[in-house]
């Protein structure tokens, strides 16, 4: 069934699982495991024939082509049936171009991939349809799994509950209490997911998810499963498709359990093994710089990582001390001669409040990517004539707390310079008048 793709060892040690088997981990070694296609195979149609191909199924009406992430099925999940995929068109979105707040960082070929539009308002979803229409195929053919498990900082939990349902699989949600927003807390309750609050912080609930999928009979869907990467490395094929399959100079992604930077990675690698790109962009990971372990790692020059506790962050996604794809990530920037910065509190608001009075509405995540990016300007190592593309993770409708926090000037550690009130005024023509004198001008 899946003679194109296979679970390999990440560490190289030799082993091999089908993807129809439940196994998170090398059963010799116990590295993760990452999933390797056949590129031999794939190589038998020409670069030019694939770009065509992607380019005459891009966004189609016809199943399951409306989705970014199944329009390239050959290179996600090759031979799953259509009757198992699990998709709410998820992918393909827009890749803006955010010329005022460009210009004024003085690289003015700056653009946002805004991953939040997707179904549940996140970059998650992108996986999240590979990994629940992968266990929707293994139940049809015969595999008893008794639910879909995920422990979250919240769009995890959303994008599993929604495609869950769609599906009619039960799905477990383990979340820190009081460490994720009401909206991406309401999200798996109104699609029926059982939903775990526990009293701890990612790193315990990953620690007990892990425990609970132990035996098979609950599927993990983490992204230490590495069926999810699958779907979110169409985010790298996708920005290149973009551009006409032209590469960016740089992309910046947020980073805290880091799986999603080395599927940018494996979606770029995979592009240049086919010939469909002859260049790799730079990759900038940004990290919180209260839940920085890769930034620290990166300081010591990679030598040794440590993993740390992670402090509370406006960036609660990303709040994680030991991320599951540490290796996968050093590894990806090593090969793209990348770097990792990090975003205090103030500078992630404060650049989320920038770009926001261009017209954006980013959520703290895409905050942090935007301050480093913002960093690594101000030291030269983004050139202005450069193109750049900052990965946006999440819809900022998620964080309204985080935005009304901002605005009212009670966002802990952050100085609110772009903070904008409504102007309470009575009823009166005169008095409105003089308002907009003030703030308009004459």
């Amino acid at each position: 069934m899946f003679e194109l793709a296979e679970y390999r060892c990440f560490a190289g040690c030799g082993e091999r699982y089908p993807l129809d088997q439940v196994v998170y981990r090398c059963q010799k070694c116990g590295a993760l495991l990452d999933v390797e296609h056949d590129v031999a195979a794939l190589s038998r149609q020409s670069a030019n024939t694939w770009k065509e191909l992607f380019d005459r199924r891009w966004m189609r009406t016809q199943w399951p082509y409306g989705s970014g992430v199944w329009g390239k099925r050959e290179w996600v999940l090759p031979g799953i049936s259509d009757e198992s995929i699990v998709s709410f068109a998820e992918g393909g979105s827009n890749l803006l171009w955010a010329e005022r707040y460009g210009k004024s960082l003085g690289v003015p070929d700056l653009w946002i991939k805004q991953c939040g539009t997707s179904h549940t308002g996140s970059f998650k979803d992108l996986g999240m349809t590979v990994l629940v229409s992968q266990v929707r195929e293994m139940i049809r053919r015969g595999r008893t799994i008794r639910a879909i498990a995920c422990a979250s900082t919240g769009d995890t939990s959303a994008a599993l509950s929604a495609y869950c349902a769609a599906a009619g699989l039960p799905a477990l949600v383990l979340l820190p209490r009081h460490k994720v927003s009401v909206a991406q807390l309401l999200q798996p309750l109104a699609n029926g997911a059982v939903v775990l609050s526990l009293d701890t912080d990612f790193d315990g609930c990953m620690k007990i998810v892990q425990a609970l999928t132990e035996d098979g009979s609950i599927y993990l869907a983490n992204s230490m499963n590495s069926l999810r990467l699958e779907g979110q490395k169409t985010v790298a094929i996708e920005i290149v498709q973009q551009f006409d399959w032209e590469v960016p100079d740089w992309i910046v992604i947020p980073g805290g359990n880091l799986g999603n930077v080395y599927a940018l990675g494996k979606g770029l690698l995979l592009m240049q093994r086919l010939g469909l790109i002859s260049r790799l962009p730079r990759l900038c990971v940004a990290q919180s710089a209260r839940a920085n372990p890769l930034y620290q790692a990166y300081q010591r020059g990679f030598a040794d990582y440590r993993p740390i506790t992670a402090q509370a962050t406006a960036a609660s996604a990303i709040q994680i001390g030991d991320p599951v794809s540490i290796d996968r990530a050093i590894r990806i920037l090593k090969h793209t001669n990348g770097v990792v910065e990090e975003a205090t509190e103030d500078e992630l608001a404060d650049a989320v409040a920038r770009a926001d009075r261009t017209g954006m509405y980013n959520c703290p995540h895409t905050g942090v990517a935007l301050a480093a990016t913002e960093k690594l300007i101000r030291r030269g190592e983004i050139q202005a004539g450069q193109r750049v593309v900052v990965i946006s993770t999440a819809h900022g409708l998620k964080f309204t707390e985080f935005k009304k926090s901002y605005h009212t000037g009670q966002l802990a550690d952050a100085t609110s310079r772009q903070a904008n009130t409504p102007i309470e005024l009575p009823a009166d023509l005169d008095q409105v008048r003089r308002a907009l004198e003030k703030h308009l001008g004459a």
